[in-house]
């Protein structure tokens, strides 16, 4: 794991008034997470790269699932999106017809230190 890589650099989006901002869909309070579901949801290559690529690339503002540019049909999509979402892993809110999703840096930084740095660094198996 890099030295220089913790939870606490990567860069947390600014969030827009309270007034704008959807509630979140459904999912763990931080005291709720639980490390065996959030690692059972990073097994899969695709959502350990989803979130991999939210916390390396995403700086400004949550992101469609159109963004990350999957070759995968809708429904693989919403079930790989909803597994990390009940894990606890992204937070996901409903902008109109589309769900747009964050990483919990904070809450997981807070539960188990040291994860994020080393979802960061995970590169994928050739």
């Amino acid at each position: 794991m890099s030295a220089q890589v913790s939870a606490r650099d990567f860069p947390l989006p600014p969030a827009p008034p309270e007034a704008e901002l959807p509630e979140p869909l459904p999912e763990p309070s931080r005291d709720e997470l639980r490390l065996e579901v959030v690692l059972a949801a990073l097994s899969d290559p695709l959502r350990i790269g989803i979130v991999r690529k939210l916390l390396l690339e995403s700086v400004e503002h949550d992101h469609t699932c159109t963004w990350f540019g999957l070759d995968r049909p809708k429904s693989s999509l919403t079930h790989h999106f909803r597994t990390l979402r009940e894990a606890g892993l992204i937070r996901q809110r409903q902008y109109g017809p589309s769900r747009r999703n964050r990483v919990r840096v904070e809450d997981l930084d807070a539960r188990f230190p040291g994860l994020l740095a080393l979802v960061a660094d995970w590169t994928p198996a050739e």
